[in-house]
């Protein structure tokens, strides 16, 4: 039974391949195969499936990054209204809508509604208003000369601009200027242009109430033209604003009211403690 038992007989036999003259030179020739398991063979297509992985990930950055575009192009507000001062000038007047939004202020409720307003005014009466906002201007002087500059633009001759108008506002500055042909002028009314010009466009512009600014004027031009009573423009408010600096007497109330309160915190944070101390000391 000993021999039968004996620990020769029951390690595992040796592989015979290894002894091979095959098996010899693949170890030999590599020193990563010496100390591999040789009766291991993992299947092929694993080690070409993960030999490269950054080409996968390259491959998603440039799909990634041709979405981002993508989706970049198609949201963007170029082609739209958005131009600046020269390209406003260059590309002349809008044809589905009355607005070149070059500032970007106006909400798309505003935008549709100026559009309904205006394409009746233009259907009734035979006057087209267009409105253009600008962030600001840098070829001009004032409003004034860029709307004169937009209307000889847009319209070159008399008969082209004779029923035309263009309402500008320049929101950097905060002011607005009105022009047109001479049939717009007359249909208009000195009074109600000056009106608009210094009420309606400046001060809601003030208060960047760029929307209202538009529609208030837009539907201001439009009632007096139609013969309607002026609805009149926003509250003018008081130029005198309350100020917010303190009168020399309320500066020494104040003052006085600190230092008050300053000293009890002292006191409270020096004399308590050292009252407990004094406290704590005596009764031992």
């Amino acid at each position: 039974m000993e021999t039968l038992l004996s620990p020769r007989s029951l390690s595992p036999p040796l592989n015979p391949k290894l002894s091979s003259p095959h098996q010899t030179k693949l170890t030999s020739s590599s020193s990563s195969l010496s100390f591999s398991n040789p009766t291991f063979s993992g299947p092929k297509h694993l080690s070409t499936r993960f030999s490269k992985p950054e080409s996968w990930i390259t491959e998603a950055k440039q799909g990634l990054a041709a979405l981002s575009l993508s989706l970049a192009l198609s949201f963007s507000p170029v082609g739209t209204a958005l131009a600046s001062e020269f390209n406003i000038l260059n590309d002349g007047p809008p044809k589905e809508t009355y607005v070149v939004d070059d500032a970007n202020v106006l909400s798309r409720v505003t935008r549709s509604d100026l559009k309904k307003l205006l394409s009746d005014l233009e259907y009734r009466k035979k006057l087209r208003l267009n409105f253009i906002t600008v962030r600001k201007l840098t070829s001009k002087a004032d409003a004034f000369e860029y709307a004169d500059q937009v209307l000889e633009k847009w319209y070159p001759s008399i008969e082209e601009g004779n029923n035309k108008g263009i309402v500008v506002l320049i929101t950097s500055q905060k002011e607005g200027a009105i022009t047109g042909g001479p049939a717009f002028i007359e249909a208009v009314g000195e009074k109600v242009l000056d009106a608009t010009v210094s009420e309606n466009l400046p001060v809601l512009a003030t208060d960047e109430k760029y929307n209202e600014a538009i529609y208030s004027s837009a539907k201001r031009l439009v009632a007096a033209i139609d013969g309607q009573p002026d609805p009149g423009g926003p509250e003018v408010k008081d130029n005198k604003r309350e100020s917010n600096f303190k009168t020399k007497e309320e500066t020494q109330e104040k003052r006085g009211q600190f230092s008050l309160v300053v000293g009890g915190l002292l006191v409270i944070a020096f004399v308590v403690p050292m009252a407990q101390y004094y406290a704590y000391v005596s009764k031992k």
